[in-house]
């Protein structure tokens, strides 16, 4: 697994988050690369920039589906495991901050433009996010890893 350093190093070369996660572990789930970073790229801002759930919650839901998802209407079974799943990650990641909607984790709503720009100014992405990126990572890896 990838850990969180690398999925920083590939969000510091232009990926937003949930691109960044989504393209760590698209090769070990025979996905390519580009394909995964633009299923990702809507995620991006908390869904497109509107400040709702963090990129790094919904990149490590994608994983989590590649994981453990259903692959056809018959696999009932694992459609729950994977809600089972997310909603467990969701419980763990709140826990460790408080939140999982982007503008309450950055304490500014990035779908206006003064927060957005606000965002910008105080770099926080750059400052607040990458903690939100490694507890997304540790969770996720401690979920897969404690199915192995």
């Amino acid at each position: 697994m990838p850990g969180s350093k690398k999925v920083q190093e590939t969000f510091n070369s232009g990926l937003n988050y949930s691109q960044s996660i989504i393209a760590q572990y698209a090769e070990h789930y025979q996905l390519d690369v580009p394909t995964a970073c633009k299923l990702a790229t809507g995620f991006g801002g908390g869904m497109g920039r509107m400040g709702g759930t963090c990129g790094a919650l919904t990149g490590a839901y994608l994983v989590l589906g590649l994981e453990y998802g259903s692959e056809n209407s018959t696999q009932k079974d694992k459609k729950d495991q994977t809600y089972e799943k997310i909603q467990y990650f969701t419980q763990k990641f709140e826990q460790k901050n408080g939140a999982c909607q982007c503008r309450e984790l950055l304490g500014c709503d990035i779908s206006t433009a003064e927060g957005f720009q606000q965002a910008r100014e105080q770099g926080l992405t750059k400052t607040r996010c990458p903690g939100f990126v490694r507890d997304a990572v540790d969770i996720l890896e401690d979920i897969i890893n404690k199915d192995k």
